[in-house]
């Protein structure tokens, strides 16, 4: 893993989930395959194996570049921007 800058301009503390599940996936009846935190604002999104992809579409619609995994005993983070694992 490597550091980016938008890593170093996160909040910290990270936000609070804003949800347990993709609110986006239970609103349109869908299940997620896995779930990712927004590290900016907490939302939870789906995973882009999921039909919606709701997490990526949150970074396009926000521009809010890093997310982490929202999966029980895994633990890594993305950025959008930078295409790679941080």
């Amino acid at each position: 893993m490597r550091e980016c800058l938008h890593v170093t301009e996160l909040p910290r503390p990270e936000p609070a989930p804003l949800s347990r599940t993709c609110p986006e996936c239970a609103a349109d009846g869908t299940h997620p395959v896995q779930l990712r935190l927004c590290l900016v604002c907490g939302h939870v999104g789906c995973c882009d194996s999921s039909a919606g992809q709701h997490a990526t579409k949150h970074f396009k619609d926000t521009g809010h570049p890093v997310m982490r995994t929202f999966e029980p005993g895994e633990k890594w983070r993305w950025c959008f921007v930078d295409g790679s694992i941080v």
